[in-house]
């Protein structure tokens, strides 16, 4: 049973009580819900507005509110409050079964199960699972499974309501149960702040507001301490890996309304129980998460280690090798790329840098090539699949994701490969390194042999990694190993406007004006408000683009949006780009806010160990199973399921952030830039959005917010200690 209250308005409160007989919409994330109920007394079913933590159709509904005339909706009766309760009927009980609450029944099977039990159906769930055996066609593996849906739903239900007593919304329910297990509300109430520590989308103040309704006092020492540890961690999130000491302390205030006095007693205790580090960068003492301190150490210490010695090749004679690569490839270096082969090839540790089209590409292949013919054994990375993967087909060489290079582990979310258990090579090249994080780096240089090479290739002018650190700028800053920094741009790259456009921004100019008429790669669309700038995107992506270019809106046209929210932010980009493109059409499936059918263009936007899918990586939905409560979709052709109640990872991709995007790239691409954005506008992220086309960029927006972004913007540098590691 569960029950959600909230102010609506000073009308007299009215109460009916009815069976649901569709969920309409329903977010687990937020708890809202639409709701087609057949009410008593009413002869057509009516809509009803609330919150739920679960809700399935079928089910008994008792709901206090208000009836609103809705100007697109129509009449909704407005709940403020609402119970729902198993259904009693056997009808009742058929349609809850079939709706898709409970993981592999369908319609056909809670057909079957009530044909059996009856109105008793429940009763079996709950104390004689073993009963479906009885049921033709049920699989022990199934049986099991219907079994352990309905008790984790039984679970999730009662949670919700102890949430809801302590503050939180009812729709919090399934991801603290998916994070914190059957004993969820018994962790809860020994220690409520780890609600923040590991539950995802829930943070240190909505932990905190469980914690004062608990009744724990505000100047409870784990109350300080817990707050200085979200300060810091909030600055992990802006990219930082630690934060001035006397920052962290106003800021831990700040947010808990403590005196700062208070909150330095307790970073004491925190450092002494080491669960914080104290440590001084650049002569000023500054606090440190441990984890990610150690990191930046520990990837200062192995790189200074790997950096001894000479290259597992030996001396390489270039005047020999050099032309007859270029006999073989067609291609002759430039003066600046022989130089920059002579320093990669005489070092353990090196890095190439650079714009587009200023031959990275090329000396990296040059410099296999070469190796090849000495015998040199090499393993190729990048953090995602679509980098591996571009990086396979312009070496010839396999590519692995970092991830799948290092062995994940999916129990564990650790990596096999490490110090104890090096990778077997002579020299590891990793592409696109300017996305690698400190914890990823930090993997990464202690899985190479102590006598390979590692070569790392990258932009550095690109976005820094979206988690915290900036390891390559920090190792080019610092000096400790040679650095090849490309940049002449060729002559075939200087005939492209993307490439050229792509520089100016770099250098802080703005784009040079298309001349009326003429062909380009590269356009710039004026739009002087987000209404009309999504109406030229969508005219865009869906007619002009396709019908001038023959490029596919589905498969070869990727919208990017400096970020989520606003009319031109990746979300509402998405919803009005999935209806123009791919409307929802037989089955379909609404969950956390996005509706999925067959065909929908969709990206996974955190790690899966489990399914071996990647934040970052793009597939397609090929079909939803009403039947299994499933969707399937297609990774790199591989096909990859989840269950209708574990989609909040997945999100339809139409469009996408431009930090998700980096590491990939597209036919075409079309990025508003507005002031709407004015948090965002930065030049490294305009940058980084322009040199993601291969063939086509188009720019939608507002002449003054493209100047912010170009003269620099919000760029903000940030604080690490890894470069002061790399040259002590």
């Amino acid at each position: 049973m569960r029950e959600s209250a909230s102010s609506l308005t000073d009308q007299p409160l009215e109460t009916i009580t009815g069976t649901i007989e569709r969920v309409t919409f329903h977010s687990p994330a937020t708890g809202f819900a639409v709701l087609k109920v057949r009410v008593r007394g009413k002869p057509q079913p009516v809509a009803v507005v609330g919150s739920a933590s679960a809700v399935a159709a079928g089910e008994m509904m008792t709901a206090q509110g208000v009836w609103v005339n809705d100007r697109t909706h129509g009449l909704q009766f407005k709940a403020s409050a609402l119970v729902t309760a198993p259904p009693a009927s056997k009808d009742g009980i058929e349609r809850y079964l079939s709706s898709g609450a409970i993981k592999g029944i369908g319609i056909a099977t809670a057909h079957k199960i009530v044909q059996a039990f009856g109105k008793r159906t429940f009763e079996v769930l709950d104390s004689e699972p073993h009963r479906l055996s009885e049921i033709a066609g049920l699989t022990t593996a199934r049986i099991k499974r219907i079994a352990d849906s309905w008790a984790e739903d039984r679970m999730v239900r009662d949670l919700g309501v102890f949430l809801q007593e302590h503050g939180l919304g009812l729709g919090q329910a399934a991801r603290v149960h998916r994070a914190l297990g059957n004993d969820a509300i018994a962790l809860i109430r020994q220690d409520p702040y780890r609600l923040a520590r590991d539950v995802r989308g829930i943070g240190f103040l909505t932990a905190d507001q469980v914690a004062m309704s608990l009744g724990l006092a505000r100047d409870a020492p784990e109350r300080l301490r817990a707050g200085l540890t979200y300060a810091l961690q909030e600055a992990r999130d802006d990219g930082h890996t630690g934060l001035p000491r006397h920052e962290a302390i106003q800021l831990a205030a700040r947010l808990l309304e403590a005196d700062e006095d208070l909150v330095e007693h307790a970073a004491q205790a925190e450092v002494a129980s080491r669960s914080l580090i104290a440590d001084d960068l650049g002569g000023e003492p500054h606090l440190f998460l441990k984890d990610l301190y150690r990191a930046e150490k520990t990837i200062g210490e192995t790189l200074k280690e790997l950096t001894k010695g000479t290259p597992p090749w030996g001396a390489i004679d270039l005047d020999t090798e050099v032309p007859r690569v270029e006999a073989r490839t067609g291609k002759a270096l430039a003066p600046s790329q022989r130089e920059a082969l002579a320093t990669i090839l005489s070092a353990k540790v090196s890095v190439i840098t650079g714009g587009p089209g200023v031959g990275k590409t090329t000396l990296l292949d040059t410099i296999l090539k070469i190796l090849a013919r000495h015998d040199v054994s090499v393993i190729l990375a990048a953090p995602t699949g679509r980098a591996a993967k571009r990086m396979t087909e312009q070496t010839g060489i396999e590519a692995k994701t970092i991830h799948r290079l290092l062995e994940i582990d999916p129990d564990f979310g650790a990596f096999s490969r490490g110090r104890e258990n090096a990778l077997e090579c002579d020299l590891l090249v990793v592409d696109e390194t300017s996305m690698v994080d400190v914890p990823l780096m930090l993997a990464l240089v202690e899985s190479v042999p102590a006598n390979a090479a590692l070569l790392l290739v990258g932009d550095v002018d690109q976005l820094p990694p979206v988690g915290p650190g900036q390891a390559l700028a920090d190792i080019i800053a610092s000096g400790l190993v040679p650095v090849a920094r490309l940049t002449e741009v060729f002559r075939q790259a200087e005939a492209s406007r993307i490439i050229s456009t792509a520089h100016r921004i770099n250098r802080g100019e703005m784009p040079e004006p298309v001349p009326p008429g003429a062909e380009s790669d590269f356009y710039w669309v004026e739009a002087t408000t987000p209404e009309s700038g999504l109406a030229k995107i969508i005219e865009m992506v869906k007619e002009r683009i396709p019908r001038r270019f023959g490029l596919d809106p589905m498969r070869d046209v990727q919208v990017l949006a400096p970020m989520n929210k606003g009319v031109l932010g990746a979300r509402n980009l998405n919803i009005e780009l999935q209806k123009v493109l791919n409307p929802p059409q037989g089955r379909s499936v609404e969950r956390f806010g996005w509706t999925y059918a067959a065909g929908d263009r969709v990206m996974q936007t955190a790690n899966d160990y489990d399914r071996d899918v990647f934040n970052g990586d793009l597939g397609q939905v090929l079909r939803i199973d009403q039947e299994e409560s499933e969707l399937v979709a297609l990774f790199d052709g591989r096909q990859v399921s989840y269950s209708f109640n574990e989609l909040e990872n997945l999100m339809p991709a139409y469009a996408t952030t431009i930090h998700k995007s980096q590491g990939s790239e597209y036919p075409a691409v079309v990025i508003p830039v507005t002031t709407q954005h004015y948090a965002m506008l930065a030049r490294n992220l305009i940058y980084t959005a322009v040199t993601r086309g291969r063939s086509l960029v188009v720019l939608v927006g507002e002449t003054r917010a493209l100047k912010i972004a170009v003269d620099g913007g919000r760029m903000k540098p940030r604080i690490t200690k890894l470069r002061e590691w790399l040259t002590m």
